[in-house]
């Protein structure tokens, strides 16, 4: 009988083969939520993700890698050696799910393909991320998230009218939202499994991850032939529905998407009239009167400070957000009361503070235990519990360089 409140994933075994950002994020999120994942490491060099981002104290660990390794034990094994392969094959036959991210053939390279796999395990679950997937005249290109930003449409519109395509947001944001849909494909993978005892592979690609949050953008071209163009900020469908200056230097973000809402914002600015001038009374109206409307709002949002504007529009029920810097977040009620900030303790980098658990789970909440593990730490451990490795054979796999 299973454990009650059990994470979700408890019991499942991930191999997280993958290095650098999207695969193994999407590992993480199966640990946060009950998963053992075992992360896999070339020897003496390591996941690359170690030396990417900034210092955290420790020698081997960057915080990038401290936050996105969370919760995950940690051995070497180089998959290129005949040796190393095999281990990774007979883990493989203990585990649930295999996560890698090489570019396409890679693994096949190794003797590890999934009719390898499969073979062995036949209800093993893989998850392969690529830049461009595994299939098609791209699939071999090297690529990282600022291509799937490029080539998915989504850096086209990010910008401003008049100006260049900016990268959107953080630079690896196809990376994390990849992660997610890395994880949905496993979570839905194993739930097949339980009804056919078959496992199956998870083809995903950083492009189409991006691609797939374009909204209308593709069907409005098919069937009006219109090309989206950058707007910045602002909605082509609603006004006033963009990013406003404030008094004192901050930015807020307004959005009003109905007459209703547009209706609430002239009392929020005690400007009622305008509701019924002809100009702006209705969506459409607002819409081909963009610039004055906008430039009413913006009047008002740059007579006060932003915390006032947040409060008017609070009080009439107009949706308004400040925009936060990393410093606002870390002081925001909101997160706080939402756990969003959990403190973990290291040795060498003291108090390291990561991002809480997403989604949260009213009965089986995720948690996260602890922070990326060092390289190699649980090589004695693993290989001698999982696949009964004796102490003198461990040593001689160390000698070789294979772990």
């Amino acid at each position: 009988m299973a454990e009650e409140n059990a994470l979700p994933l408890a019991g499942v075994r991930v191999l997280d083969a993958a290095t650098y950002i999207a695969a193994p994020v999407a590992a993480a999120i199966l640990a946060e939520f009950g998963a053992e994942v075992i992360k896999i490491e070339k020897p003496g060099i390591g996941d690359p993700l170690r030396r990417f981002g900034a210092p955290s104290g420790r020698p081997d660990a960057t915080l990038f890698w401290m936050n996105e390794s969370r919760n995950k034990r940690g051995i070497t094994l180089d998959l290129g050696k005949p040796e190393g392969a095999e281990l990774f094959k007979r883990m493989a036959a203990q585990a649930d799910v295999v996560c890698e991210n090489f570019r396409p053939g890679t693994f096949e390279r190794w003797g590890l393909g999934y009719d390898v796999l499969s073979a062995i395990n036949p209800g093993l679950v893989l998850l392969r991320i690529s830049a461009y997937g595994q299939t098609g005249p791209w699939s071999g290109k090297i690529g990282f998230a600022r291509m799937a930003h490029a080539l998915s449409g989504v850096g086209y519109l990010a910008g401003e009218p008049d100006g260049a395509p900016v990268n959107p947001g953080p630079s690896s944001l196809a990376d994390y939202v990849c992660a997610v849909y890395g994880a949905l494909g496993v979570t839905l993978a194993l739930r097949e499994r339980d009804n056919s005892g078959k496992g199956q592979v998870i083809d995903l690609s950083l492009v189409e991850a991006m691609f797939r949050s374009l909204d209308q953008t593709l069907p409005n071209y098919k069937m009006h032939g219109h090309v989206r163009e950058r707007t910045g900020s602002q909605t082509p469908a609603a006004a006033p529905n963009r990013n406003f200056p404030t008094g004192g230097g901050g930015w807020v973000s307004l959005s009003c998407t109905n007459d209703k809402m547009f209706q609430r914002l002239c009392q929020a600015m005690e400007q009622p009239e305008l509701a019924q001038d002809p100009r702006y009374a209705l969506s459409n109206d607002r819409i081909a009167n963009r610039d004055e409307v906008e430039g009413i709002t913006q009047a008002w949002t740059t007579s006060m400070p932003r915390e006032a504007v947040v409060e008017a529009c609070d009080k009439f029920e107009v949706p308004c957000a400040p925009i936060l810097s990393i410093a606002d977040i870390c002081a925001h009620p909101q997160f706080l009361a939402r756990d969003m900030f959990v403190a973990l303790q290291d040795e060498l980098a003291g108090e390291v503070v990561l991002p809480g658990v997403v989604p949260k789970l009213s009965r089986t909440p995720g948690e996260v235990k602890t922070l990326g593990p060092d390289m190699g730490q649980d090589n004695d451990t693993i290989y001698r519990d999982l696949l009964d490795l004796s102490e003198d054979e461990i040593a001689g796999l160390r000698e070789r360089a294979v772990i």
